[in-house]
């Protein structure tokens, strides 16, 4: 027999409300204030959340448990079938010493720190961002940019700051596909709608991270540089996203960029190097690498990007999901058919069944795409072999067991409070804000990244609540969904997750408070930006939306 969602089970909407968000405020303590690791916090907010969904909710624990490992199974498939083999791709690169050409392809265009901040922590931070995500391309950048010259407090935060546009698609675009999936809207329409909040960020970060660097003045002497790569990664981030879907806007957004700032710099030089205060030039040993080493090099993220685009054409899908045994469905046991939904969650005349099917795509997936083309890249270094490339693949698993726990926590903990109602508890008493509502849309993403470091566990927590308030205050739901990806993009910066990645890259272990105190002004500047961004389209500027 079907157990039917309770949205009040204490009465009033407030104080049912304050009982739901018991689980995030513990996710927020055992992070913001214990520095628990991740799985350790997303455990006792699991813990926590199970109990009050049967003891408070009156949901059946067969129910709850079901609803809970349902959530766990999407995040190992499809979400960390990509992260574990994003990640691969790179492992190989820097155990075959390919990623030293990368490397030094870059930091040779020029030797102007602001230039430089703006290759590497800017356009190849998003490259990393979108073929790996999760903490990898503040880690690398960080590094890269303290490798240069770079001061440790100023690579780790101009890298945490410029790691904010490309969030929402990063991990071959795993934030946006999550959205739509807890949200029940297309992750083509969630991408859409992104892709028209992002570029107005993503066009001025270069201009942002030069004026921490070394102020307005300054800055005007590299502005064809902000301008090309400004505009360069905006609008491939709005073609991108809005006509081929949330995969590559970062990977192709990225390598735009980059290639028009390889223009600009055959034709145009600043007229002032600039470098830190009593800093001296410094020459970069060896010969350059020659072209054919730097392609070399490249080749991986090439093949990458090419499987992953064609992976995301709706032809070429629908030719992988033709080949017979490609797609797997099934009713998720304990679970399909088990929860209804209820009035006012439920819109009138709809069918009250809350399905529970899980689709295991093994052969269109986004991962199956990059295992792919890291087999096909083996060839293109050298000394490398399928063998070594395997015992990567097995290592890789090992270094990411315990994001690879978190995130399946994180995923189940989601779906656990989406079955049992509480999410939408807590978004019925967002709807006491009526039509400032989409103010507070994307505050919920910024707020679910500060506490999980994860713009894809934003949006598990919280876009499935987007929906259900945004379908009550009149606001676009699609808008709130999209802005909780869009808002969530701003509280990476300052996340204990990528606040830690950061220092560890660049030798600050200890200095947490610091560059906390660094990134938070930014945060939320920029967080007002998307906020105002959000409630004009949901009102005069509707006319953006797709």
């Amino acid at each position: 027999m079907a157990w039917t969602q309770v949205y009040a089970p204490v009465g009033g909407a407030l104080l049912s409300a304050l009982l739901a968000a018991i689980p995030l405020i513990a996710l927020f303590y055992m992070l913001a204030v214990r520095r628990a690791k991740g799985h350790h916090a997303a455990g006792t907010a699991v813990a926590l959340s199970f109990a009050l969904a049967v003891l408070v909710w009156g949901m059946p624990a067969t129910t709850a448990f079901s609803s809970f490992l349902y959530g766990a199974a999407f995040g190992l498939f499809p979400i960390v079938w990509i992260v574990v083999t994003a990640v691969w791709v790179y492992n190989m690169t820097v155990e075959s010493g390919e990623f030293e050409y990368i490397k030094q392809s870059l930091a040779r265009l020029t030797d102007d720190r602001r230039l430089q901040a703006i290759f590497i922590a800017f356009a190849f931070g998003s490259f990393i961002e979108g073929t790996a995500g999760f903490g990898t391309p503040v880690a690398i950048t960080a590094a890269m940019l303290v490798g240069l010259g770079f001061k440790p407090l100023y690579a780790a935060g101009i890298c945490l700051i410029a790691n904010t546009a490309p969030v929402a698609f990063g991990a071959i675009g795993v934030p946006v596909i999550v959205a739509g999936q807890v949200s029940g809207f297309s992750d083509l329409h969630i991408s859409a709608i992104v892709g028209r909040q992002l570029p107005f960020l993503s066009v001025i970060v270069p201009f942002w991270l030069c004026v921490v660097m070394c102020g307005f003045k300054r800055s005007l002497e590299v502005l064809p540089a902000i301008i090309v790569s400004g505009v360069c990664f905006a609008g491939s981030q709005y073609v991108f996203s809005n006509f081929h879907g949330p995969t590559l806007p970062d990977i192709m957004s990225a390598i735009v960029a980059i290639v028009g700032l390889v223009v600009l710099l055959r034709v145009w030089k600043p007229a002032r190097i600039w470098r830190f205060e009593g800093e001296a030039a410094a020459a970069i040993e060896g010969e350059a690498p020659r072209f054919g080493v730097v392609l070399r090099a490249w080749g991986p993220y090439i093949i990458l990007a090419i499987m992953v685009f064609l992976w995301g054409l709706p032809q070429f899908k629908a030719l992988l999901h033709s080949v017979p045994g490609s797609v797997i469905n099934f009713s998720w046991p304990a679970l399909d058919g088990m929860v209804q939904k209820a009035a006012p969650i439920l819109p009138a005349g709809k069918d009250p069944n809350y399905p529970a099917v899980f689709v295991l795509n093994w052969l269109s997936a986004g991962g199956t795409a990059i295992l792919i083309a890291g087999f096909l890249s083996v060839p293109l270094m050298p000394g490398y072999s399928f063998g070594r490339a395997l015992s990567c693949l097995f290592r890789t698993v090992v270094q990411l067991r315990f994001p690879i726990l978190t995130i399946a926590m994180i995923l189940g903990l989601a779906y656990l409070m989406n079955y049992s109602g509480m999410s939408s508890t807590l978004g019925i008493a967002f709807t006491l804000t009526g039509s400032l509502f989409p103010i507070f849309s994307p505050l919920l993403g910024w707020l679910g990244v500060f506490l999980t470091g994860s713009d894809t566990s934003s949006n598990a927590l919280f876009c499935g609540m987007q929906r259900s308030t945004a379908e009550v205050v009149g606001m676009p739901p699609e808008l709130a969904v999209a802005a909780n990806s869009s808002g969530g993009v701003t509280g990476k910066m300052i996340s204990p997750q990528s606040i830690s990645v950061a220092t560890a890259a660049t030798s600050m272990v200890g200095q947490e408070g610091n560059l906390f105190r660094f990134a938070l002004p930014h945060s939320i500047a920029m967080t007002a930006c998307i906020c105002v961004l959000t409630w004009l389209q949901a009102t005069v500027l509707s006319w953006m939306l797709p």
